[in-house]
């Protein structure tokens, strides 16, 4: 498998579909020599997006739908640290439309403009023969031109910016997600040949509650503590009093 820009990217659009990350897994099993490069997988319209551990994604039209599938052949540890790696590259394509806007990261996969959320990100992969990721799906949502309401979250239209469309089809280059596609080669490039250490600096640099005092909701537990670091697995490293802390592998913060 060549490495991500390599084998070229390609891009395929669909006007409707349940879930990008589902259709993108269905390509990955029925058509194996999309993986000899990389392919982005777009909608105009969701009508069963998703989010971490199950919630629903809201997918109103005009709004990036996306999903990547690609096989980075490394371990799933690694792997998992391309969800820093499209954070990164999602803050960077925000910041390419709105400039003026303050782009933080919350750990572990969500993109925040002014304080709310903008994007989401969700990793899924599927173990081959060898132990390793067979291929990888990183499904991303960026909310341009709406967001739903009832959430805390905005929009690049509701911050006062012309929202860029998602997918340039008359192939002018214009598109949210061929500046995506640059800031995800860019960025990916970095993990490649330098490892996490980059990556996990960068994402601290730009990193929402370091240093605050944060709760993080577990699968049958809530704790609390301060934001102190990521290690070097991408995990949280929590600050418990009496100056104990504790690594956490998935979870929700809230500050």
């Amino acid at each position: 498998m060549s490495e991500f820009g390599r084998g070229g990217r390609a891009f395929l659009w669909l006007a409707e579909v349940g879930s990008t990350n589902d259709w993108a897994k269905q390509q990955a099993r029925e058509n194996p020599d999309l993986l000899l490069g990389a392919t982005w997988m777009v909608a105009e319209r969701q009508t069963a997006g998703r989010g971490r551990f199950g919630n629903k994604w809201q997918s109103a039209r005009g709004n990036l739908f996306a999903s990547l599938l690609l096989k980075p052949d490394r371990p799933a540890a690694e792997c998992a640290q391309l969800s820093f790696v499209a954070a990164l590259a999602v803050g960077d394509m925000i910041g390419r439309f709105a400039p003026g806007v303050s782009i933080r990261l919350k750990w572990p996969n969500d993109v925040l403009a002014d304080g709310r959320k903008i994007a989401g990100i969700l990793l899924e992969s599927e173990t081959g023969p060898d132990g390793q990721p067979a291929w990888l799906v990183i499904g991303i949502g960026v909310n341009l031109a709406s967001f739903p309401e009832k959430l805390p979250a905005i929009s690049l239209a509701a911050l006062g910016v012309d929202p860029p469309v998602p997918f340039d089809r008359a192939g002018g280059g214009a598109g949210a997600l061929e500046c995506l596609d640059d800031m995800f080669s860019k960025w990916y490039e970095v993990w490649r040949t330098g490892g996490f250490a980059p990556i996990r600096e960068a994402w601290l640099a730009r990193a929402e509650g370091l240093g605050r005092r944060i709760r993080v909701r577990l699968a049958n537990e809530e704790i609390q503590g301060v934001f102190r670091d990521i290690d070097d697995t991408g995990a949280l490293v929590l600050g418990l009093p009496g100056g104990a802390t504790r690594s956490v592998a998935a979870g929700e913060v809230n500050f």
